[in-house]
């Protein structure tokens, strides 16, 4: 009997670290969106985030792997819904592999994409996909008024940028996978859950998403008309 109390409290101070690090890493990617739209002349384009379907956010990245082949990073994503935030629970995400931007050298980096439309939110619903195969990605703009109207851009399902060393820029992420963090999302949302049950707005959020709609209410405050 002791040694299975033992058992138990081992598996729920796991679960307990596991949720601590997937809060975490939702208030982290409020802190990177932030900063990033501080930067008038280099941030996002408005008119990207107003019509963007999905926005995520992947701090810290890690990068030093990629010269090994070990391309890997968590972070989150979250869907425009008819909640009152106006966004759904934010999915716990890992993306790994592919030609994530020659820019990436050792240390971290912060990547931010945004799914421009059905098709591409569609594919965020399925367990894993890979970017450039599965949904079209194309490397974003920069600029908070930049225009993002070629016909390319327009047709792209994904739009991605990265932040390295106090730099922020397009970037692409051709190749790589994104896929739900299925244990983490269990340890967030307390049951095992579907990233589609999450990103449909069909799981109440966590109180520490508070901050992170806040912020891209600032710049993205409604959803765009004909989404």
């Amino acid at each position: 009997m002791k040694f299975a109390y033992v058992g138990l409290f081992a598996v729920c101070s796991l679960l307990a670290d596991t949720r601590r690090d997937a809060i975490r890493r939702i208030e982290t990617a409020e802190d990177v969106l932030h900063e990033i739209m501080q930067t008038p002349d280099k941030g996002l384009p408005k008119d990207v985030l107003e019509k963007a379907h999905c926005v995520g956010i992947v701090p810290g990245l890690k990068r030093a792997g990629f010269i090994v082949g070990a391309k890997y990073g968590k972070g989150i994503v979250t869907c425009r819904t008819e909640a009152a935030s106006g966004w759904s629970a934010p999915s716990t995400i890992i993306i790994e592999g592919g030609n994530i931007g020659f820019q990436i050298g050792a240390g971290e980096t912060d990547l931010v994409f945004a799914v421009t439309n059905k098709r591409g939110e569609d594919r965020l619903m399925q367990d894993k996909f890979t970017i450039g195969a599965d949904a079209e990605a194309m490397v974003g703009p920069v600029g908070r008024d930049a225009a993002a109207q070629t016909d390319a851009m327009m047709h792209a399902e994904i739009l991605s940028w990265s932040r390295s060393r106090g730099v922020f820029a397009g970037v692409s992420l051709d190749g790589a996978s994104l896929r739900a963090d299925n244990d983490d999302n269990e340890a967030v949302y307390g049951s095992r859950v579907r990233q589609q049950e999450v990103l449909h707005g069909q799981v109440p959020p966590p109180e520490a998403a508070g901050r992170l709609y806040a912020e891209l209410n600032r710049y993205a405050p409604r959803r765009a008309e004909g989404m």
